[in-house]
């Protein structure tokens, strides 16, 4: 396992990513930023974590957690991969899948990336609360009357 961390060239936490194998793209499908919920606690059944690396030597192992950033960072998820870089010059997308999420409370979240024993990158995750407006039921208002 290589020691030197390799550079982060992106980061996105969404619903799906679909691969096209002639092509060998991906698309991200869902991109995520913040979740929007009437109560708290709240499930998420899945999420993806998606990285572009670059710069890996040879094999690197990663580890991506999910973090609560207002509970002193108290992490709630982690999983880990093995991640080959064919050489230092090569870009290496890395899809993590995250199963039956909590999140507690509303507030700031993390998807943390080590590598080597750093932290390369941090990618934040905003919890709201949203509540239904006082006097409106689910009728549609049209703007117009």
């Amino acid at each position: 396992m290589a020691q030197v961390p390799p550079v982060v060239l992106s980061t996105i936490v969404c619903d799906r990513v679909l691969f096209d194998a002639p092509t060998k793209t991906s698309s991200l499908i869902g991109i995520i930023d913040r979740i929007f919920a009437p109560k708290y606690p709240v499930r998420i059944p899945r999420l993806f974590f998606f990285a572009e690396m670059t710069n890996g030597h040879d094999e690197t192992e990663i580890d991506v957690r999910l973090v609560d950033i207002n509970n002193n960072e108290q992490m709630l998820a982690q999983k880990k991969a093995n991640v080959k870089f064919p050489d230092v010059r090569s870009i290496v997308s890395v899809v993590i899948g995250f199963d039956g999420l909590t999140f507690n409370q509303q507030g700031e979240y993390a998807f943390q990336l080590f590598a080597a024993g750093q932290l390369l990158i941090s990618r934040r995750l905003l919890c709201l609360l949203v509540q239904k407006p006082i006097g409106h039921d689910n009728q549609q208002q049209n703007p117009n009357i």
